[in-house]
């Protein structure tokens, strides 16, 4: 199984945006809330065809959830 590309949700305090980074810590889209970014879809869209998994970070820093897109590539058969 090919490793999927991992990015990253997190809140940028200078920038005032919550972004998604890709595995290089490039800026792959923004959002002004974090809610923009978690409804139906928009990371998966995001994330592309290739799909990934997404780490989304609170707005402390700490790690709230991971997320597999395409959901058949989630290597964990676990609920989250």
């Amino acid at each position: 199984m090919a490793t999927l590309p991992k990015f990253t949700l997190g809140y940028d305090k200078k920038q005032d945006e919550w972004q998604l980074k890709n595995g290089a810590k490039q800026v792959v889209q923004t959002f002004d809330a974090k809610a923009d970014a978690l409804q139906g879809g928009v990371l998966q869209k995001a994330v592309g065809t290739g799909g990934g998994s997404v780490q989304i970070r609170k707005q402390d820093g700490t790690i709230q959830q991971e997320r597999t897109y395409p959901r058949s590539a989630d290597p964990k058969r676990s609920p989250g």
